[in-house]
């Protein structure tokens, strides 16, 4: 055989293959950190909803209790979806009588120390007391009440047969409309150019 038909088969080289395996290995480890990271992600955003519910939760019991809470800061722990979560509640008297804000905060409760005002996952406000409604379940009769304008002044006596904390009313007559002919728009005098 003669020299010029040698055969150029060749195969990978070392370096090649090594090469080839590294580039694997970059591309393999970036997949697993972004498959790693949405993993991440979509526990956080459940955990974020958990707390978001236990917030609603926490300004429920309050609200249905028929008590108004007093002013001032509360902490606790709950479980919930197979967890224990902290929460802390702080109550604040608004500027309406009879009503107050609460500020629910929740956090999974082994994450930071309770006196940490970082790291809450949810923090929710609610509105309570007796100026929004009686949480008694009834619901007023609005066209069979007694409307008299002395019971809704201050310090009067509310109408017969109304329930307590309603505000009576007295209907003002609705006039007629008044209907006027239509007049046609004054004419505009002409301009030249």
């Amino acid at each position: 055989m003669s020299p010029a038909r040698t055969s150029c088969r060749r195969g990978f080289t070392l370096i090649e293959v090594l090469v080839a395996l590294a580039i694997v290995t970059v591309g393999m480890a970036a997949l697993l950190a972004t498959l790693t990271s949405s993993a991440d992600t979509v526990v956080y955003l459940r955990d974020k909803t958990f707390a978001n519910w236990i917030a609603l939760n926490q300004i429920a019991l309050v609200r249905i209790s028929g008590q108004l809470p007093a002013p001032g800061k509360s902490d606790g722990d709950t479980d919930f979806a197979g967890r224990k979560w902290h929460w802390h509640q702080e109550v604040n008297n608004v500027q309406v009588p009879g009503m107050v804000r609460m500020d629910v905060s929740v956090r999974p409760a082994e994450e930071g120390s309770s006196d940490s005002d970082r790291g809450w996952y949810a923090t929710l406000s609610g509105i309570s007391g007796d100026a929004v409604g009686l949480p008694r379940g009834d619901l007023p009769d609005w066209g069979a009440q007694n409307l008299t304008p002395a019971s809704n002044a201050p310090g009067g006596t509310p109408a017969p047969g109304l329930p307590p904390g309603a505000s009576p009313v007295t209907p003002q007559p609705v006039p007629p409309p008044t209907t006027q002919p239509l007049q046609p728009p004054p004419a505009q005098p002409p301009t030249s150019p």
